[in-house]
């Protein structure tokens, strides 16, 4: 086999992200991916009934149109995406349900006594929204490049993440609507990580909406792949690598693995020094995933739910703080977290006529290997009484289910690295470029790498353009814009 200039081990969005830069480079690449699908956290597929068309991770993109790469590749002119009105809700006891509008004086106008001080929190966070994202999209310490949003994001962080995180607030709603969005970092609350991510999600759901993409999130993958072969770069399923001496001769490695495979792959290549720093990376806790397949939309006592893509399902700030704050000691809460997307509104193609899916993942301890199905049913039922007779069939995976199936979700993390505010700043060691390695031409290209999780494509975007100036001398990242017809979806 001839020499690459480059290989990609993993095909999530982050490893495609970087197969495709250094392609539209005029490199030669391959990309090898483990499972018989690529796509990674991305992929979508028949779970429980013929017909019913399911995202196995990831089903609603905050950073498919506001991610810097994604901008760059022109995503929402590649593939077809909806977005809500809401971005997101939050039901509450008693029928009612606090309301992410994308639409922030909506928003506010819905929130009643607090909705000016949503709009303080939110407003300048939206207005330098490009700053944001970029923030959100990069290493922290590179955060000096935009001073003026870092500190408006600095402060309401240390506000949101310390004991005056109620301090502004002065009814239930606002608070647990800000709440369901702080908990995807899957982090104790308050705290500056959980504080930084919710703040930086919530404002998508201002800016650019929380969109979802028809036919699932293989239609990200899609995109993609018909972008890297247009370009000249293949893909090869059904490949574990587990020695980089096992791979054909290139210049550069690209690793779309965790931190830690990426070293023990690496093998003699990684410096023990680089090594034992990875050692010391930390994964978080996990989720388990729960599929339905309804035979009608989810009957929630406050129909307005019906208008938004994602519910976060949870009660009072102060019930899902306590929910978090047990998984963070290793326990189940007996009332969990539930964070649940509905895609079947927006695209009924996911499901045969008239029928439904919902994906729901809820916190677990990491390596559990409870099956929370009847909790996440539960819970659901607490603001949609009559859920239970909707349910035609159902699946879940187990945090250790979720690792066989990914082996970056370590533990059933699927932010392959924990969430906290250190692990967002040092990740996976501190740098301002924190793709590069110690070891010649390798390169981390996932989650384990900044910004961290979320189908974004910036850790895959950050570690090619790292390794084309530092192992090819280009300095000017290539146009990623698309230069034909839109692509066809591919299946994953």
């Amino acid at each position: 086999m001839s020499a690459l200039d480059a290989v990609v081990i993993g095909s999530g969005p982050n490893g495609l992200a970087a197969a495709v830069t250094l392609a539209r480079a005029g490199l030669s690449v391959e990309v090898f991916e483990q499972a018989d699908t690529p796509g990674g956290g991305a992929r979508t597929g028949e779970l429980t009934e013929p017909g019913f068309l399911h995202d196995l991770c990831s089903a609603v993109h905050p950073m498919a149109v506001a991610s810097p790469f994604f901008r760059e590749f022109r995503l929402a002119d590649r593939i077809d995406l909806v977005t809500p009105p809401i971005s997101y809700g939050h039901p509450l006891d008693r029928g009612a349900a606090a309301l992410a509008y994308r639409d922030i004086e909506r928003t506010v106008d819905d929130l009643g006594a607090d909705g000016s001080a949503w709009r303080s929190l939110f407003a300048p966070l939206v207005r330098d929204r490009d700053a944001v994202a970029e923030l959100s999209g990069t290493a922290l310490p590179r955060g000096v490049q935009h001073p003026i949003a870092l500190m408006r994001l600095g402060f309401r962080a240390l506000e949101q993440g310390s004991v005056l995180w109620n301090a502004r607030w002065r009814e239930d709603a606002a608070p647990a609507l800000l709440s369901g969005v702080m908990a995807h970092a899957v982090q104790p609350m308050p705290t500056l990580g959980s504080a930084a991510a919710g703040l930086a999600l919530a404002m998508h759901g201002h800016a650019a909406g929380w969109p979802i993409p028809i036919g699932g999130s293989r239609s990200i993958i899609g995109a993609l792949i018909d972008d890297l072969e247009a370009h000249g770069g293949r893909i090869r399923t059904g490949v574990t690598v587990a020695d980089i001496r096992d791979l054909p001769a290139s210049r550069v490695v690209l690793f779309d693995t965790n931190a830690r495979d990426m070293v023990r792959i690496a093998g003699e290549r990684m410096p023990d020094s680089y090594a034992a720093k990875i050692d010391r990376f930390r994964f978080g806790n996990g989720a388990s995933t729960h599929h339905f397949a309804l035979s009608e939309p989810v009957p929630w006592t406050d129909s307005r739910l019906l208008e938004a893509g994602t519910l976060h399902i949870g009660g009072s700030r102060g019930e899902v703080a306590y929910g978090e704050r047990e998984v963070a000691a290793g326990r189940l809460p007996r009332s969990p977290y539930v964070l649940a997307a509905q895609p079947t509104l927006f695209d009924p193609s996911r499901a045969p006529r008239g029928k439904h899916v919902l994906w729901t993942y809820t916190h677990v301890p990491a390596g559990s290997t409870v099956d929370r199905t009847e909790d996440v049913i539960r819970q659901i039922e607490r603001f949609a009484p009559g859920f239970r007779d909707t349910i035609v069939a159902s699946t879940s995976r187990t945090t250790r289910q979720l690792e066989a199936y990914n082996p970056n979700y370590v533990g059933g993390d699927i932010a392959a690295g924990e969430g906290s505010f250190t692990r967002l700043v040092a990740r996976p060691t501190l740098s301002v470029t924190p793709w590069r390695t110690a070891a010649k031409g390798v390169y981390l290209a996932s989650s384990s790498a900044a910004p961290g999780p979320g189908v974004h494509g910036m850790a895959g975007w950050n570690a090619a353009v790292t390794a084309l100036r530092d192992e090819f001398g280009v300095r000017t990242p290539p146009s990623l814009a698309p230069s034909g017809p839109r692509t066809a979806t591919k299946g994953m």
